[in-house]
């Protein structure tokens, strides 16, 4: 809804539009949603252009170079190509296509679109979390025009962006970066936390996600940590490469920026390495665990990082255990957040969770290559399909082993704590406050429920067989009315809830693992006696071994426990 007193679709002024400006004092001031999100996505594409011209003018001052006036269209188009190259837009050359561009770039664009998009939120009225769509497409439809635009004004004779995929790519990046920050700031306004906005979610989906997050994060780390040990191993060769440059101290500093600004992409390539497939350098190259065959490069230090040519390094197929811990990892929060109680379809979404990490790994792969120019290095980076698919497998193996021993171990916990898992946390809550309030009642003496005298030669103890009368529970009521405590309105209300459940069913498992240990106890003396009777009672017939016939005057006793449908705590026949 773009204001309070327009309909977002068709019709007049709902009800509640009317009443939400008449309560709020500042809704005068609120804009509409579209004419607003045009603004935000103008004011992020300048903002991010301002800082690129202002960086290419200072490394324009700090060459050599001719008089201003005659490079200054060449330096405006300079900056609009580096802000087209910052939004992951490839464009051609008369060689061939420049698509290995840059990742890190992209946190420019994204922070300004993120600051845009929670600006967007305060100046609009947005009533629910599920219409933060609709701000994204506000701010992503602006901003992808704005793209398309400047890559035709980039054009040049030598250089041509891509239009399609600045048309492509502008609106991906407003979408996820502006959107994001409308739902941060609305989850700012409304007091909802991260972990709240998950439990928004299908359990099932949201397992997913968390295992899929999980596995590839896992394998970002250990990319990042293989590419920093081959990068220090080889440190003496980047200091000697940077040496032979002679940037200068700004030219230095630009340098510095370059490589962190490829940081991501490198991180990327050593994720294919751990994997198996590797990378390429180069047409006809190749750098994997199973060999490494590179040819000439380009002067950049970043590049001392790669192994030389040969039998890949000893110490570095210690990150092909990376893909293994990352799906166990992956496999273990997936069960987590959804427990199965079937046993065999754990190992099913462990490896669905695999599958997803997989996909995941392609899409990275592939933004992350990309030909440098023709000939040689038209061919540099991973191959995206066979990343993804040894990730969907081997992750998804890892994940469903781990899943299945997740899955297993948890129903083994609960059989042995005595406990169940309710469906509704409020009804587990009662519950378990009732069971735990009759079992303080019956320790202390304070049962009001009488219980039923059987005759002295039946034994009865802990775990044997006490009987108590059931009742209802409009039975067990006094009279008095109690006030229903209220359900949990909010997610944060209702993680309390669940946490206070789970604090009072560890305490109640406790104290039933302890009268059953008791239980057991008992139960072994009372064999042990029952044994020790039979075997003297045979020595005093004879040693014959007979079984003893009930007569018919002998009465027999059988304890039935009865449950009353209407009380879902009492224990069932």
């Amino acid at each position: 809804m773009s204001t309070p007193g327009s309909p977002p679709d068709r019709g007049r002024p709902t009800k509640r539009s009317r009443t939400t400006a008449a309560a709020s004092p500042a809704a005068d001031e609120l804009r509409p949603l579209y004419a607003t999100g045009g603004i935000a996505a103008a004011t992020a594409a300048g903002s991010g252009l301002a800082a690129i011209v202002t960086l290419t003018i200072i490394g324009w001052v700090a060459a050599p170079h001719d008089t201003f006036g005659e490079e200054i269209v060449d330096i405006l188009q300079g900056a609009v190509l580096a802000w087209l190259v910052g939004h992951h837009v490839s464009f051609s050359v008369p060689d061939g296509q420049i698509a290995l561009l840059p990742l890190g770039l992209v946190l420019l664009p994204g922070l300004l679109l993120y600051r845009s998009g929670r600006w967007l939120a305060r100046s609009c009225e947005i009533l629910r979390l599920r219409y933060v769509w609709r701000a994204a497409v506000a701010i992503a439809g602006p901003y992808a025009a704005i793209a398309g635009t400047l890559a035709l004004v980039a054009r040049t004779d030598a250089i041509e962006p891509s239009m399609p995929r600045a048309l492509v790519m502008g609106f991906v990046i407003a979408f996820l970066a502006g959107g994001w920050g409308v739902l941060r700031q609305l989850m700012r306004d409304k007091g909802v936390a991260a972990g709240d906005l998950l439990e928004l979610m299908p359990a099932r989906s949201r397992s997913l996600l968390v295992g899929m997050l999980a596995s590839t994060g896992m394998l970002l780390l250990g990319g990042l940590l293989l590419f920093a040990a081959a990068l220090a191993v080889n440190f003496p060769e980047v200091v000697e490469t940077t040496r032979v440059l002679g940037p200068g101290l700004v030219g230095g500093v630009l340098l510095v920026v370059i490589q962190l600004a490829y940081l991501p992409n490198a991180v990327v390539f050593a994720v294919c390495y751990a994997l198996g497939p590797g990378f390429a350098m180069g047409a006809g190259t190749v750098v994997a665990p199973t060999g490494v065959s590179v040819g000439a490069l380009p002067v950049f230090p970043m590049l001392a990082a790669l192994p030389d040519n040969g039998a890949a390094p000893v110490v570095s197929l210690v990150a092909l255990a990376v893909p293994f811990a990352a799906g166990a990892v992956g496999g273990v929060l997936t069960q987590r957040s959804a427990p199965d109680a079937v046993g065999e379809a754990a190992p099913l979404w462990g490896f669905v969770c695999g599958v997803t990490t997989g996909m995941l790994c392609a899409a990275l792969a592939e933004i992350a290559g990309g030909p440098l120019g023709g000939e040689r290095l038209s061919d540099v980076g991973p191959s995206a399909w066979q990343v993804g698919l040894v990730a969907a497998l081997e992750v998804g193996v890892a994940a469903a082993v781990a899943a299945w021993i997740a899955n297993w171990w948890y129903w083994r916990k609960l059989r042995l704590g005595g406990g169940a898992v309710p469906p509704d946390a409020s009804a587990a809550g009662a519950a378990t406050a009732e069971t735990g309030a009759r079992r303080s009642s019956e320790r202390t003496g304070s049962d009001p429920r009488p219980v039923v005298e059987l005759p002295p030669d039946v034994p009865v103890g802990k775990g044997l067989a006490t009987v108590t009368p059931l009742r209802r529970r409009e039975d067990e009521d006094t009279g008095a009315e109690t006030e229903e405590e209220p359900r949990p309105a909010t997610p944060g209300e209702r993680r309390v809830a669940r946490e206070r459940v789970r604090a009072a069913r560890a305490v109640d498992r406790e104290a039933e693992r302890g009268a059953r240990k008791e239980a057991r106890q008992e139960l072994r003396t009372h064999r042990r006696q029952e044994k020790r009777s039979a075997k003297e009672a045979r020595r005093a017939s004879g040693g014959r071994r007979w079984r003893r016939r009930p007569s018919e005057d002998e009465e027999m006793y059988g304890i039935t426990y009865e449950a009353d449908p209407g009380d879902s705590d009492a224990p069932r026949a």
